[in-house]
């Protein structure tokens, strides 16, 4: 019987909550200001730094289920889901690239945070689908 994936998304999603939520928390503590909204306002308004963990939570959720269909339909699962999520992550670039009434910085801060997201998740769900009975391993990356 195959393993849930479900639990290691849900770890990696406590884990790319708490790196995203640390990350805003440091670009405020340099003065970025963390402020966005459509071009049609008028000025930005604060992204809470909730919306950084409740951002990432929910876009996990979306990762893990599509390496849930993903576990059951997919040949190759983990690589595939490696492929697919990281081509929306680089999608998801288009929000903060087209944000209006924002800055730069904070541009570079909102991208970064997508990154890091996606560093602790999509790893975590390739390795867990690679632990599939009858799926060959994910090799992990030897830092040393």
């Amino acid at each position: 019987m195959a393993r849930p994936v479900w639990p290691v998304g849900a770890r990696a999603a406590v884990a790319a909550s708490v790196a995203t939520t640390a990350a805003a928390l440091a670009a405020k503590a340099v003065d970025v200001p963390l402020k966005a909204a459509p071009h049609s306002a008028g000025a930005g308004k604060a992204i809470p730094l909730s919306g950084f963990a409740m951002g990432t939570v929910m876009c996990t959720a979306i990762g893990t289920l599509l390496a849930v269909v993903l576990a059951r339909r997919a040949k190759h699962p983990a690589t595939t889901l490696v492929v697919v999520t990281t081509v929306l992550t680089l999608a998801s670039f288009a929000g903060p690239m087209t944000t209006g009434q924002t800055t730069t910085a904070t541009r570079l801060v909102l991208e970064l945070t997508h990154v890091l997201a996606a560093a602790f998740v999509i790893p975590a769900l390739a390795r867990g689908l690679g632990q599939q009975p009858g799926r060959r391993p994910v090799p992990s990356v030897d830092p040393g």
